[in-house]
């Protein structure tokens, strides 16, 4: 997905001729070599000749013209036929972005819909992502604070530097992400009269545990609806006698929250 863009669809004929093989293509016309299509075109050598055999097999008619040695140095050029072929997904290609910047402008006048895919969009390695509004901000000379206000009631407070603050440009009523990594997540299932510092503790109940071989993942669905993933030791799991309907909290640091802001 280019940077923006929320609708994306990948353009194929009969099936199995996608940009890769047309890339390879448009590669042989400008160097007349397979080989050095190939590596244009950022293929092995065997690669782009199983990509070319499979195509040229099922054509009715050669896709390649090919001449060794001799005074013209020998090589591989495309034949009519490839030419009219790259010509057409040329055409389709630049027909099919045009449908796609359509559609997205259509998504454009859909602000409820085109908020929901903006928030769905960004590709992370963190579990835990929750959409949020900025309910409190307070920045300092050097560090900030913002708390997001979820959907569900849940609050979730965040630390940064101030420069961060500044260059997210955050405000109030803002829309933000906030990004928690499993691992950051501390569960505890009986404070026992003890308070901890972590400013981020939600309770729930356990709806899902995943049992891996040295780790599980643990899923807590929160009152509001809300799902918070952790990662735990199987023993932490064995210890703590998680199973699905146990009630936990789910703890962590407010430095542990990456936040992120569109635009």
């Amino acid at each position: 997905m280019s940077e923006g863009r929320l609708i994306s669809a990948e353009l194929k004929l009969a099936g199995r001729l996608d940009a890769r093989f047309f890339g390879l293509l448009e590669a042989l016309e400008h160097t007349g070599s397979i080989n050095r299509a190939a590596r244009t075109a950022g293929l092995s050598y065997k690669g782009a000749w199983l990509l070319l055999d499979a195509a040229c097999n099922l054509a009715q008619e050669p896709l390649l013209d090919t001449a060794t040695g001799g005074a013209g140095g020998g090589g591989t050029r495309l034949t009519d036929a490839a030419r009219g072929l790259l010509d057409a997904w040329r055409t389709l290609q630049h027909d099919h972005q045009a449908f796609l910047r359509e559609q997205e402008s259509r998504l454009a006048h859909m602000p409820a819909l085109h908020g929901l895919l903006r928030r769905m969009s960004m590709k992370t390695t963190a579990r835990n992502q929750f959409a949020g509004i900025v309910s409190a901000l307070s920045v300092g000379p050097v560090s900030a604070e913002v708390t997001l206000a979820l959907k569900s009631g849940d609050e979730i407070t965040a630390t940064m530097t101030s420069a961060a603050a500044k260059r997210l440009k955050l405000k109030k009523g803002q829309e933000a992400l906030a990004l928690i990594k499993a691992s950051a997540i501390v569960l505890v299932t009986d404070f026992a009269g003890w308070q901890l510092s972590a400013r981020n503790q939600l309770a729930g109940t356990v709806s899902r545990v995943e049992a891996g071989a040295v780790s599980s993942i643990v899923v807590l669905t929160l009152p509001g609806g809300a799902a918070v993933t952790c990662s735990v030791t199987n023993e932490g799991v064995e210890a703590l006698d998680l199973k699905v309907g146990s009630a936990a909290t789910a703890v962590f640091k407010a430095y542990a929250v990456m936040v992120a802001t569109h635009g």
